[in-house]
């Protein structure tokens, strides 16, 4: 398992709007359908990947906690599902169902929406304030499969406190840790 850091996409950057089916309703959600009034959290996730295993249960308490306070939470998988047949839409609504997720987890199938965003590992997170300006990207905390830290959703849970405080983002921002983005060749879509 190669461990994979995020990229940066620049802290200010507007949210990029978006279409994807949902893996558990079929449904197509536009970025309009999944934003939250205080702010959108975008989670770059995948069923196969060590690092998301380790801090899904995590994931789903953070929503859950500030869902109740203005803050929406969407998951997306780019993964090719041709390389790893595990993070196909039939499977992914399985794995959401598994871990009680209480957001959609979309399939961005021609990967767009990933690049756009410059995603680069799963998992990784990016919070949007109210006024769809990025103000947070990198890990959910610093705990890593086998390296002994507790899995408590620290950074994200002190960036999402910082906008519903209405104050700055505490640095540094760390950037999230996990498996790459698994990449489709060149001409196949």
């Amino acid at each position: 398992m190669a461990e994979i850091a995020s990229n940066n996409l620049p802290l200010g950057s507007k949210l990029i709007d978006f279409e994807l089916p949902d893996s558990v309703t079929a449904n197509l959600y536009s970025l309009a359908e999944v934003q939250g009034e205080r702010g959108t959290v975008i989670m770059f996730l995948c069923n196969h990947c060590p690092y998301v295993k380790h801090v899904v249960d995590e994931i789903v308490r953070v929503a859950n906690d500030y869902r109740v306070l203005g803050f929406s939470f969407v998951a997306i998988s780019s993964n090719d599902v041709e390389q790893y047949p595990e993070d196909h839409p039939d499977l992914m609504w399985k794995f959401a169902r598994k871990h009680n997720f209480t957001f959609p987890y979309l399939y961005d199938r021609t990967q767009e929406v990933a690049r756009n965003y410059k995603a680069e590992c799963t998992p990784d997170f990016y919070l949007f304030d109210g006024e769809e300006i990025l103000v947070y990207h990198g890990q959910l905390d610093s705990s890593r499969p086998g390296n002994g830290h507790s899995t408590n959703g620290r950074d994200l849970r002190e960036a999402l406190d910082a906008v519903l405080n209405s104050r700055p983002v505490p640095g540094p921002q760390r950037p999230s840790v996990g498996c790459g983005i698994k990449w489709k060749y060149k001409g196949k879509v």
